[in-house]
């Protein structure tokens, strides 16, 4: 049967693309092994490629479907994001929300499709995947497919590393997930315990729980924050206020309170750690992704439970970030952990060359259980 990539749009094509992910993976059935993977809640996916989101503000996407034989075989956007590219100063195009059966023709096809889009708006460069931006799902996994992935983190088959490479692509980074053990195995060194100690006396830094009742204004002031940290970092383009904002809200009914904190000197923040609840622990048992009642009552009954999240935001003010905060906020976090029975989390993203971080959580016992790569071609 011939093969044939067509782009999509509106709200029926914006379904039939979110539907592809569940085609692909039925077409698998039997013959790929993805017991580790967990389908997504459809409306969260519809609403990150909705036109309506802010991050379109300043964005353009074309999606694409494969099919052969009437069916669905994968599915890729192509990405134009003018943050990105006036912030950097380059034009460079991305790919995302990537999947494909197991065959090199529908690979490249749809690989070769995007770059063609992307061409057509004068960018030189294809990179991904990016989901639509750094600033959501990044990365093709290529260490860690046997483990369930956390909320708000890509899973994809170990093929799709052969089919990206042999479409031409080179890997330019790798992101880093690290498991966080529970409170009572996340032994934090003496050495540690007393540097974070002394830099707590020396620095004067408090924590306190994000308040969740005057979330906007906890919002901005970690934006702002944010921004400040992550700054310079590899890849990094500042969301905009509605971007994070509306991210912000989606994020409420899974934030942990407890785990979620600012530090302050003085009144004033200079850091922060926001962490969520894994609902895919929950979504696991939602194959069809969808909203049935039975859905919101499960989330409803069963999210509370959950003791075990992920670590979305971190940042330090640049004026502390040489102080040795780092220890300060494990050994918080490892206090909090206890405290409250937390089960664990996973942290990243990590840029594998931020040894800022790396090299810390090294001297902790941890070690990254996930890697992402993001690949770049000239086109």
């Amino acid at each position: 049967m011939p093969l044939r990539v067509n782009q999509v749009e509106g709200r029926r094509g914006i379904a039939r693309f979110v539907d592809a992910l569940w085609r692909v993976r039925e077409f698998n059935a039997g013959a790929i092994d993805e017991k580790s993977w967990v389908p997504p809640l459809r409306a969260t996916v519809t609403d990150i490629l909705s036109p309506k989101n802010p991050f379109y503000e300043h964005a353009n996407r074309a999606l694409f479907v494969a099919e052969r034989g009437g069916v669905t075989v994968g599915r890729i956007a192509a990405i134009e994001n003018e943050a990105h590219n006036r912030y950097h100063r380059d034009r460079v195009g991305f790919f995302g929300f990537l999947e494909t059966v197991n065959d090199p023709e529908v690979a490249h096809s749809l690989m070769d499709t995007a770059e063609g889009w992307l061409r057509s708006r004068s960018l030189n460069r294809a990179r991904g995947p990016i989901s639509p931006s750094m600033n959501h799902e990044s990365g093709l996994l290529i260490e860690g497919a046997d483990k369930p992935p956390a909320i708000m983190t890509p899973w994809n088959p170990v093929y799709y590393r052969k089919l990206v490479e042999s479409s031409g692509y080179k890997g330019i980074q790798d992101l880093l997930g690290y498991d966080i053990p529970a409170g009572a195995r996340l032994a934090v060194p003496t050495r540690i315990q007393r540097l974070a100690e002394r830099t707590a006396r020396t620095t004067g830094v408090t924590f306190r729980n994000l308040n969740i009742e005057f979330l906007e204004q906890e919002a901005r002031k970690v934006l702002d924050l944010y921004c400040q940290a992550w700054s310079g970092n590899w890849g990094f383009t500042p969301p905009t206020w509605n971007e994070f904002w509306h991210t912000a809200k989606d994020l409420k009914s899974v934030l942990l309170p407890d785990f979620s904190f600012v530090a302050e000197v003085d009144d004033k923040v200079v850091g922060f750690m926001m962490v969520v609840r894994d609902i895919n622990r929950i979504l696991t048992h939602v194959p069809s992704g969808r909203l049935w009642p039975t859905t919101l009552f499960r989330l409803a009954r069963d999210l509370p439970k959950i003791q075990r999240g992920r670590i979305v935001l971190m940042g330090l003010s640049s004026k502390y970030r040489h102080k040795g905060l780092f220890p300060l906020f494990a050994y918080e976090s490892a206090r909090r952990a206890k405290d409250i029975g937390f089960e664990g989390a996973e942290a990243s993203w990590v840029l594998h060359d931020n040894i800022d971080l790396t090299k810390p959580m090294a001297a902790m016992g941890m070690n990254p259980y996930k890697r992402w790569r993001l690949y770049e071609k000239a086109i």
